[in-house]
């Protein structure tokens, strides 16, 4: 005799109760039928009710039967599934119908005329939209989106930074038939959506990055909009440096000093940022029109937003981390990425991301990097480890020893540098912040009001001579 917590590990680990079959009202368990076999499969278990208690079944080769017929008569294409019974306790019977993930997708329920496919958002079955029926069309016929081929022959284009990158990680010099059998091109040379994403000047719009540093916790509760943006296109290796880049000048490290050495304590880890943004353009959707991937700075946290959700239609904040399986999106880009050692091969980028940032001196589990999904979107938050610090981080001023606050290294080199007078120009290169008015409110304006440095010409403050120096 089975115990039901068996047979449930046993069939799937996504699974529906059913009291009993009802074939009055089939659309409310064969939708989910089509988006179990569009998705990644599932199981019903007829013979027990919501609460999980079995209460059996009367008739189970009539069930059997009719489930069987009402698969074959409403699903289209039929899915691949089974149909068993099992003898549970106090000698009752259930059944249970297993539904596989299919390869011929997308899988629709028809009735009245209408064919309707479905994917699973959390706990229900709902309508794919648009892009989601054709990325569903694209499985069927064994493409992606990125392995498509354009109206764009390889002598169109150019792979300056593609080749660049290539010669310099891998030491190999790539040829028309390496781009081929990465699959940037077909046969004919006709470049795949992946090469267009490779090239160096991609004309596929959404093919982007945004970067804001908003001032403040909020996009609207700073003193100014955004203290520093940036709009990054062209090839996928550039917008992924960029933005790495972008996100280090407006991040901190601060340090602390022990008895016998000093702890760097950065805001974010860096790796786990990288490994962030690399899953963004590896797993996004390209299909999806007037899109792009943002990257936005708080004074508390980043967040990094790509568009499409897991592919699995799963939320992965109802997921083990530990035990999400790798599927990627865009296999070809993912290839690239790996050969220039950007991932690893084996699909652990989240658990990376976690990993790294707690590595982080100072971290407990409210800095832990959050996950969150929905049909179309995919978030990761990595929090600010140094936000609201009361850690003092001192160094030793040049002037008999006395203590000076710092916030950061890059503080504590802008202060060394004002040893001799500097213009207010040179010393935001110095810093380096493209915003001059974020340098003015966030650097120059709390190191004058603290005493660490001083203006040279104190009565004219507005002077175009003006400059600045350490105290």
């Amino acid at each position: 005799m089975t115990r039901l917590e068996d047979l449930m590990i046993a069939e799937a680990t996504e699974c529906e109760f059913k009291s009993k079959l009802e074939t009055n009202r089939p659309k409310s368990w064969l939708k989910t039928v089509s988006a179990f076999a569009n998705g990644q499969g599932g199981c019903f278990v007829y013979g027990v009710n919501d609460d999980g208690v079995v209460v059996g079944l009367d008739d189970t080769k009539a069930t059997i039967d009719q489930i069987s017929r009402l698969i074959k008569e409403r699903i289209e294409p039929i899915p691949k599934f089974n149909l068993k019974p099992h003898r549970i306790e106090d000698n009752k019977t259930v059944v249970v119908l297993q539904v596989k993930s299919g390869k011929d997708t997308p899988y629709y329920y028809k009735a009245d005329g209408n064919m309707i496919a479905y994917v699973r958002l959390g706990d229900e079955s709902i309508p794919v939209s648009r892009e989601q029926l054709a990325e569903l069309a694209r499985r069927g016929a064994n493409l992606t989106f990125e392995s498509m081929p354009t109206e764009y022959k390889v002598r169109d284009l150019t792979f300056t930074v593609l080749n660049a990158t290539f010669k310099r990680i891998k030491k190999i010099i790539l040829t028309e038939k390496d781009y081929e059998s990465f699959g940037l091109c077909n046969s004919d040379g006709y470049m795949t959506y992946a090469g267009l994403m490779f090239s160096d000047e991609c004309p596929l719009l959404q093919s982007r990055v945004f970067c804001t540093r908003w001032d403040g916790l909020d996009k609207a509760g700073g003193v100014d909009d955004a203290a520093d943006d940036k709009e990054f296109e062209n090839d996928l290796i550039s917008q992924l440096t960029n933005a790495h880049e972008f996100i280090k000048m407006n991040s901190k490290v601060r340090w602390k000093k022990m008895s016998d050495h000093r702890v760097n304590k950065p805001d974010y880890a860096d790796r786990a940022v990288f490994e962030a943004l690399a899953n963004a353009l590896m797993h996004r959707d390209y299909a999806v029109i007037g899109s792009e991937v943002h990257v936005d700075m708080y004074d508390d946290r980043l967040e990094i937003y790509s568009p499409g959700g897991m592919p699995s239609g799963k939320l992965i904040q109802k997921l083990d981390i530990e035990r999400v399986a790798s599927k990627r999106r865009n296999p070809i880009i993912a290839e690239i990425f790996h050969r220039l050692d950007f991932v690893e091969r084996r699909g652990s980028g989240l658990k990376k991301i976690r990993e790294e940032t707690s590595h982080l001196h100072g971290y407990t589990d409210e800095f832990a990097p959050q996950f969150r999904s929905t049909r179309t979107e995919f978030h990761v938050t990595l929090k600010n480890m140094n936000y609201n610090s009361h850690t003092t981080l001192r160094s030793a001023s040049a002037q008999g020893g006395a203590q000076v606050d710092t916030q950061d290294e890059r503080l504590a080199s802008l202060l060394e540098y004002a040893s001799a007078p500097r213009t207010r120009d040179e010393l935001q290169q110095h810093y380096g912040v493209a915003s001059r008015e974020y340098f003015r409110k966030k650097v120059l304006k709390p190191l004058l009001e603290s005493g660490q440095i001083k203006m040279t010409i104190p009565d004219k403050p507005n002077s175009q001579n003006q400059k600045y120096l350490r105290v």
